[in-house]
């Protein structure tokens, strides 16, 4: 078992709020991270050489969270969703794709894509599983397993372009067998919903792939959940039907995709996993995409969903890959999860040791996981600084570090990234602010939280060793805040719905003072802007991921080194 820690340093800071708006002065204690989630992501065994994992399923287990992903050598656990174990075991094919997990009377479930065999365990911590049945009458694709509070069992499943996701009663008295027919949920319908098109922003008209049904129910209620277009899009979204009964019928729900991500540093949040912590609080666990040297080159996301009052099911993915603090108790507002740390990196002055020349350092701030920095070795005192324009309180440092140039397959024999983290008010005199000189755990989404924040001005990250390949780091993100002002309010902007395609429309605005970027928040009512979709310093964006027949508002907030500033919706 091999242990890494997601930075749970004990913050003194002053909290704030989703708006920006400082509380009451008080040191508190908070634990924090920050997606993409720095977990041992494996080296896949196929070239080329690339990290992955994909189509999470986070489960709560006798007071202990189990995380499983495709292809990823094993399986992690952990006490508080910060720090997570790896768990290896010959008892489990890891190789197949898309597991599911589930609790079902007292005993965890495990069923993988395309397996006629299902496992069993009420140990999973120390590996060992047994096999329930190896002769499970419907290898299918994608599968979830679901128990509903009558103890009833039910399978839902499918990965198609052409074809229907489906569900199923199973019999839990006999082998999990199937009971009756499957029935026939859902089915892609590109021309009414946006989201669901193929390509990285909506634009192409091959058939979407519908994937990854996730079944929950709250209030009553059954949330038939379901990812579309595509992994490997920036736009792989998770969307939801609603049924009062387990096998339906169905209902579209008006506020889809309710899990999407399709800008910032890191995108994507589809195939998930929605689920509920030690607290009560709900949570959804999705793939999100690199795909640059293969379109399964893919990371995993947290998100914390909530409902509202009238049942919409609600993934919060607005600034998802800023620092979100990780309560210890029953959130009432999901604003508690939002420390206030603003981005202090974003296209900032860089220098670096040396460069490759298609892998400038400009490209380890310009908040886009797909490009990268490069130095032209991975010798010891390569390196990479950033000049944040002027003395800046810093909260906390993540380090992206991207492959360049491996040769690496799988988890064996791959050693650690070693690196020192220094900063400077004046660029001679250097402090250190994280020594991993002797770091022995193999993460490359490196997350820290600075016990007690510093002033700096610049930061310096150092090499002492790489997997393999060249040092190259692909987000060199720092998180605290500046000296200036907020930005200044979008009091207008112009919609532009196209009448000849609903499904898509155009925003444009006046740049703001203070402002680095803009979040685009919108929905099927002024009070329901449950969507975001965030742009760095552009004033106009095309969206095309919107229902051809639904309404919708929309609120532009302008967001700077210094806070948010909200919008009003039109």
């Amino acid at each position: 078992m091999k242990k890494n820690s997601l930075q749970t340093n004990l913050l003194v800071c002053l909290l704030l709020s989703i708006t920006g708006i400082l509380l009451p002065n008080q040191a508190i204690s908070q634990q924090t991270f920050c997606n993409p989630l720095n977990i041992s992501y494996r080296f896949s065994l196929d070239e080329p050489s690339r990290r992955t994992a994909a189509d999470p399923t986070i489960v709560l287990y006798k007071d202990i969270y189990y995380l499983f992903a495709t292809q990823s050598g094993g399986y992690w656990y952990s006490k508080d969703l910060l720090d997570w174990n790896f768990v290896t075991t010959k008892d489990l094919p890891f190789e197949k794709d898309a597991p599911t997990a589930a609790v079902i009377n007292g005993t965890l479930y495990y069923l993988p894509l395309g397996s006629k065999v299902i496992y069993k365990s009420e140990d999973p911590i120390t590996g060992k599983w047994e096999v329930f049945t190896d002769s499970f009458p419907l290898p299918v694709g994608d599968p979830d397993l679901f128990q509903d509070t009558d103890g009833k069992v039910y399978m839902y499943y499918g990965c198609t372009n052409n074809g229907y996701l489906q569900a199923i009663e199973l019999d839990l008295n006999n082998k999990l067998n199937p009971i009756g027919n499957p029935v026939n949920v859902l089915k892609g319908n590109p021309a009414l919903h946006g989201w669901e098109r193929f390509g990285d922003y909506n634009t192409d008209n091959d058939n979407p792939w519908t994937e990854a049904p996730w079944v929950n129910k709250y209030n009553g209620k059954y949330y038939y959940q379901y990812s579309a277009p595509g992994t490997e899009f920036k736009s792989y979204a998770d969307g939801y039907y609603i049924s009062d009964k387990p096998l339906g019928p169905f209902t579209y729900a008006a506020n889809n995709p309710f899990s999407a991500k399709p800008e910032g540093f890191i995108n994507g949040a589809g195939h998930g996993a929605t689920f509920t912590d030690k607290y009560g609080n709900y949570w959804h666990i999705a793939t999100m995409t690199i795909s640059v040297k293969h379109k399964f080159e893919r990371r995993l996301g947290l998100f914390p969903v909530t409902f509202d009052k009238q049942a919409n099911l609600i993934a919060h993915t607005e600034f998802a890959d800023y620092p979100m603090v990780m309560p210890h108790h029953k959130i009432k507002d999901v604003s508690e999860l939002f420390p206030g740390w603003m981005m202090l990196s974003y296209k900032k002055t860089a220098e670096a040791s040396s460069s490759l020349d298609t892998k400038p350092a400009s490209l380890a701030f310009d908040e886009e996981v797909r490009d990268y920095w490069s130095a032209k070795t991975g010798d010891k005192g390569e390196w990479l600084s950033v000049d944040l324009g002027s003395i800046s309180t810093v909260n906390a440092v993540q380090i992206n570090f991207a492959e360049n140039n491996t040769q690496l397959f799988g988890r064996t024999g791959v050693p650690a990234q070693q690196y020192l983290l220094e900063y400077s008010t004046d660029k001679k005199t250097w402090r250190k602010l994280v020594d991993q000189t002797n770091n022995s755990e193999d993460l490359t989404h490196q997350y820290h939280v600075i016990k007690i924040p510093v002033k700096a001005r610049f930061l310096k990250v150092t090499n002492y060793r790489v997997p393999g390949g060249t040092f190259a780091i692909s987000g060199f993100r720092v998180f605290g805040s500046g000296n200036g002002k907020k930005p200044t309010k979008v009091n207008s902007f112009e919609i532009l719905r196209d009448t000849t395609d609903p499904r898509n429309v155009q925003l444009s605005w006046k740049k703001q003072q203070n402002a680095i970027g803009y979040n685009i928040r919108f929905g099927t009512a002024k009070d329901k802007l449950y969507r975001s979709y965030q742009v760095y310093g552009d004033i106009k964006v095309t969206i095309r991921s919107l229902n051809r027949d639904q309404k919708y508002w929309f609120a532009v907030d302008a967001f700077g080194e210094n806070g948010i500033t909200r919008g009003d919706a039109h």
